[in-house]
């Protein structure tokens, strides 16, 4: 098996390979070649911290097999300078269903759920669209400014964050990093006003964007809220805009951001327009004119991170890296 740590994993698999990957898995899990049962949390009363786990299992000629991540959520460890996401992601041997590989499942995560967002803009942004507003300014707020850069050419860019501290160290990282001028936000609406483009980043369990605040064309790649009691978009954002996910079952069983205006009746089930996958596979329609609002509501998948997980071990393979051990 091999063992592959954070470094290595960002080596191997940084967004512009993740990008054909995840646009793959989209059309393989709307397509019927994952199976992927709803993931696990576990939130003791006892403890601060929780426990997810996503299992599955994806067919197909490539990259294909059974897999898993287990993470951990720590709220104190940005505290420590630890990532507040941590944990593992597995594949095994398609043949002998021995363990491959086991890595870093941050270092994936930030890659692919960036990668995902990214499928999502070339998939249903205005060709155009280039003014961007990144809400949050941790991990995914970083990985997100490098996936939409691939994908539109990016003309502003602006940075909201509960900590103004945080926002500057974004606005210098980008600067430093990959060359990108950023302008800080005092408030969620300033750096909305005006722009073509969004990322929801944040760990918000109340919504940060409201209808109000978003311009007609918009497309706003919704990430933060990935548990049913966290919320960054408001009913009535939701409620205006054309709804896509990537995957139908998990957002009516875990998005914060669509619960809430089910429970308030202001959109039905039937609200969700289509999975990603679907848009891709050509089943269903994307956008369908230029001042229409899309949202897309990422929550992440197994099919993502297992098909990730074979990518990240397929090349670790092929380059000699990451340390082997036995399990005998």
């Amino acid at each position: 098996m091999l063992l592959i740590d954070r470094a290595t994993v960002r080596e191997l698999y940084p967004v512009e390979r993740a990008l054909p990957v995840m646009a793959e898995a989209m059309r393989r899990y709307s397509g019927g070649l994952a199976e992927l049962p709803l993931r696990t949390i576990l939130r003791p009363e006892k403890d601060t911290g929780l426990l997810g786990t996503m299992p599955g299992f994806v067919a197909g000629d490539d990259l294909a097999g059974y897999g898993l991540k287990a993470m951990m959520l720590r709220p104190e460890n940005p505290a420590r300078g630890l990532d507040l996401h941590i944990g593992v992601v597995m594949v095994f041997d398609p043949a002998t269903g021995a363990p491959l590989a086991l890595m870093d499942a941050g270092a994936v995560t930030a890659v692919r759920t960036a990668a995902v967002s990214a499928v999502a803009t070339e998939a249903l942004a205005r060709p155009d669209a280039g003014d961007l507003a990144v809400l949050g300014s941790g991990v995914q707020a970083r990985s997100h400014l490098e996936a939409m850069r691939l994908v539109r050419t990016l003309r502003r860019v602006r940075v909201w964050s509960r900590s103004a501290e945080h926002a500057e160290d974004y606005r210098a990282w980008a600067a430093k990093e990959l060359g990108i001028e950023v302008e800080t936000a005092g408030t969620p609406a300033l750096a909305l006003a005006g722009a073509d483009l969004v990322c929801t980043t944040t760990a918000a369990r109340e919504p940060v964007v409201e209808a109000a605040d978003l311009a007609p064309g918009v497309h706003v790649n919704a990430v933060g809220a990935s548990f049913a009691d966290h919320r960054e978009l408001s009913s009535r954002a939701v409620a205006d805009a054309s709804f896509f996910v990537d995957s139908r079952e998990s957002a009516l069983a875990e998005s914060g951001d669509l619960r809430g205006p089910l429970t308030e009746g202001l959109v039905g089930p039937d609200h969700i327009r289509a999975e990603l996958g679907e848009v891709l596979l050509g089943t269903r329609p994307g956008r369908a004119e230029p001042t229409e609002i899309t949202v897309f509501k990422s929550l992440g998948l197994g099919v993502q991170d297992i098909m990730s997980g074979f990518a990240v071990a397929r090349e670790a393979a092929a380059r000699g890296l990451g340390r082997t051990v036995t399990l005998d």
